[in-house]
């Protein structure tokens, strides 16, 4: 039977480790080729950390927060493949694309998981 507090942190098991895995894509790997435009892609964990620090990291602020990190690697993507189609990087618009729309997708997934964490066990 799960608990509340067993969801919560479960949750913010899935937050900590969608950023470390953004900071790891970002730092070793790279998502927008070689330049220095994968940086872009900061500001969804600044947000993040921005709004959950001013909700107090309680559960529904914590959605709120995942949702806009969600928002803004979109927007960074959105940025991002218009850098790569301008500049003719050796970048792949898919690539940028598929990555964009994986890291948002962890960052709704811990959304959702925060939501589930007041609904009792069924």
């Amino acid at each position: 039977m799960s608990t509340p507090r067993s969801r919560y942190l479960l949750a913010l098991g899935a937050c900590l480790g969608t950023v470390l895995f953004l900071l790891l894509g970002i730092g070793a790997l790279g998502i927008v080729g070689d330049g220095d435009r994968d940086w872009l892609y900061l500001a969804a964990p600044a947000v993040l950390l921005v709004v959950a620090v001013a909700t107090r990291f309680r559960p529904d602020g914590m959605v709120l927060a995942l949702a806009a990190a969600a928002a803004t690697t979109v927007v960074a993507g959105v940025v991002a493949v218009v850098l790569v189609a301008a500049d003719d990087m050796a970048a792949s618009i898919a690539d940028v694309i598929m990555l964009t729309v994986m890291y948002a997708g962890l960052f709704a997934v811990g959304a959702w998981l925060f939501s589930r964490v007041r609904v009792s066990g069924a």
